[in-house]
């Protein structure tokens, strides 16, 4: 059984930083799609990050770029998204995804990813 567990989310202020991380089970990374997404109230789903199967190659949102980074601890089924220069805008619920028909290339879609995280919200003050 495939689980996702997001941690490490919590309240900073601008200009911050957070570490965010998924604890994987039930799969291994290299066979998936991975993704980190978030949604802020009344928005909707933003990808924010694939890992593309096989090869681990990484997409980053534009919006993300050159302040987020992800890294994978392949020994303890970990992803983690290192969260730099964080703005009020980054202000969301983030999740980890997983998605069973991989990916390979370019920006992914919610509706591609099978397994989700609960979720663990950040929250951005001015």
């Amino acid at each position: 059984q495939v689980q996702l567990v997001e941690s490490g989310g919590g309240s900073v202020q601008a200009g911050g930083s957070l570490r965010l991380s998924c604890v994987t089970s039930g799969l291994t990374v290299s066979d998936y799609c991975m993704g980190w997404f978030r949604q802020a109230p009344g928005k909707e789903r933003e990808g924010l990050i694939y890992i593309y199967t096989t090869t681990g190659n990484k997409w980053y949102a534009n919006s993300v770029k050159g302040r987020f980074t992800l890294s994978q601890d392949n020994a303890q089924n970990t992803l983690y998204l290192q969260m730099n220069s964080l703005k009020p805008e980054d202000t969301a619920m983030y999740y980890c995804a997983a998605g069973l028909g991989g990916c390979y290339s370019g920006s992914r879609q919610p509706d591609e990813f099978n397994y989700w995280g609960q979720g663990t919200q950040v929250t951005v003050s001015s």
